[in-house]
């Protein structure tokens, strides 16, 4: 249920000078300096709004922004961080670490705001947002887990005073949703992890099409650590994920495991799945399911969202019946730590 030099640092005081009609108000002025000295210019990105802002040689970097008030990423390749910019704010910005994703902190005119934004990061990255948290304790632990994260959120609510609303309402139907979905789930959730508990014996699958030719059946996969990846040709956060699956079957290549992707597609897209597999060049072992979401496989897995990723050891049993996906750095450190 991952982003210039010192003379720019006084361009609002220029911009003031020279233009009558610009207030402050008008714009947002960023500054920071980046604790990594190879980065030339970081990307502000919003809603159909993008600009450059240059790096100096000591990592500084200063410019005004003219925005519509809202959320934006700031970005540097792969390495990015949401932040809130609104007509008037002076944010200076200190980075925890070489990277963006490492954190912030922000001080100036609107600094609450990106504060908070990123106390909800930190919390929403760690496992108390994972719903996995929750679904394997009894109901006990369970209510005493809901009632600790909702005291943490409420500490980050207490500490921003003046949280602009846009953040304030978005927050709160956020952290609704996130509720709601555990509370809603707990029960056929907790009963499938207990049911799929690690060590437990796990359903399988038998005669499923290879793309290869032939069929595969999960006992022809015993003697190696097996990872399931349960996906469809029309599903993009499955599609999004090839890359990162294709680069640990890769590294993994040779060693103790079987990345094994089967699709939940309906017969007529058979055809679509066919050209996928050999257009994109997909690897491990790629199977079709006899009877896409109504497969027994499936059915006994409970399965009906995906992607799903499953790890089995080489006996056939669960290490994780709901296990992280391949862009996840988790997964290479768990597949490590099993001496795969």
């Amino acid at each position: 249920m991952k982003k210039i030099i010192w003379l720019i640092v006084a361009l609002p005081l220029l911009v003031i000078s020279c233009k009558n009609n610009n207030k402050v108000e008008d714009y947002v002025t960023i500054k920071g300096k980046l604790k990594s000295g190879d980065i030339e210019k970081i990307t502000i990105q919003g809603r159909g709004y993008s600009k450059d802002l240059e790096v100096d040689n000591n990592g500084t970097f200063s410019d005004t922004l003219k925005i519509t008030n809202g959320v934006f990423a700031m970005v540097n390749g792969n390495d990015r961080i949401t932040l809130f910019l609104k007509n008037g704010y002076d944010l200076n910005l200190e980075f925890k670490g070489d990277k963006f994703s490492d954190g912030i902190v922000y001080t100036g005119k609107g600094a609450v705001t990106n504060n908070f934004m990123e106390d909800k990061r930190s919390f929403y990255m760690s496992d108390l947002a994972n719903p996995k948290t929750y679904f394997k304790l009894d109901k006990e632990a369970y209510k005493a887990k809901v009632a600790e994260a909702k005291s943490i959120l409420k500490g980050f609510k207490d500490k921003a005073k003046n949280l602009d609303s846009i953040i304030d309402k978005a927050d709160a139907r956020n952290d609704k949703m996130f509720f709601g979905y555990i509370d809603s789930n707990y029960e056929k959730m907790h009963s499938n992890m207990v049911k799929f508990a690690k060590g437990k014996v796990s359903p399988v699958f038998k005669n499923y099409e290879n793309s290869k030719g032939g069929t595969t059946s999960l006992k022809d996969l015993r003697g190696k650590y097996v990872y399931l990846d349960i996906w469809a040709t029309w599903c993009a956060p499955c599609k999004a994920e090839i890359p990162y699956l294709k680069a640990l079957e890769k590294e993994f290549r040779g060693k103790n495991i079987e990345f094994v992707s089967i699709s939940v597609d309906k017969p007529n897209a058979h055809k679509t799945w066919k050209e996928m597999v050999k257009n994109e060049e997909l690897g491990g072992i790629q199977l079709f399911a006899d009877n896409n979401f109504e497969s027994e496989f499936i059915v006994e897995y409970g399965i009906n969202s995906i992607p799903r990723f499953i790890l089995l050891d080489p006996e056939g049993k669960i290490v994780d019946a709901d296990a992280v996906r391949p862009s996840n750095p988790r997964l290479k450190e768990l597949l490590k730590e099993l001496g795969i």
